[in-house]
């Protein structure tokens, strides 16, 4: 069974969303709270990510759309441990920055809208289209039948 991985926000941002571990570093060197080694480092590792990865927007400039895909968020897969390695980098980063995080895995993150060798991005699934679990009196109203 793939199993997959996703480091995120401990707290939701103002959206109400959990950005993940690329998106929480950005936004530090963004607002300019890295210290200039720090950001020396964040700069050259995110260079080296995008030569050695695909950003699922550029084959699919949807797949992040709020409107079309609300939540949809990347999980790396849990074979894909040389970029887990490079994630676990970022996360001492934020660490260092008093940032908190947290780790999730699942076998089934959602309805998938890209895959590639080593992540996916997927929709979460919603209630009550995906909830597969009866509803009360399911049961006696199966035994009334």
């Amino acid at each position: 069974m793939t199993t997959y991985r996703r480091f995120q926000s401990a707290v939701p941002n103002r959206r109400g969303t959990f950005p993940g571990v690329f998106g929480l570093t950005n936004g530090l060197a963004r607002q300019g709270l890295l210290s200039p080694e720090d950001h020396a480092w964040w700069a050259a590792e995110n260079k080296r990510g995008d030569e050695l990865y695909t950003d699922p927007s550029t084959v699919d400039p949807t797949c992040y759309d709020r409107t079309a895909n609300p939540g949809a968020r990347a999980w790396f897969k849990a074979t894909a441990s040389h970029l887990i390695a490079v994630a676990a980098d970022y996360l001492n980063l934020l660490d260092r920055y008093g940032v908190p995080w947290v780790e999730l895995r699942s076998a089934s993150p959602g309805r998938i809208l890209y895959e590639d060798d080593v992540q996916v991005v997927a929709v979460p699934y919603t209630y009550p289209a995906d909830w597969r679990v009866p509803g009360p009196g399911a049961r006696s109203a199966a035994r009334a039948e």
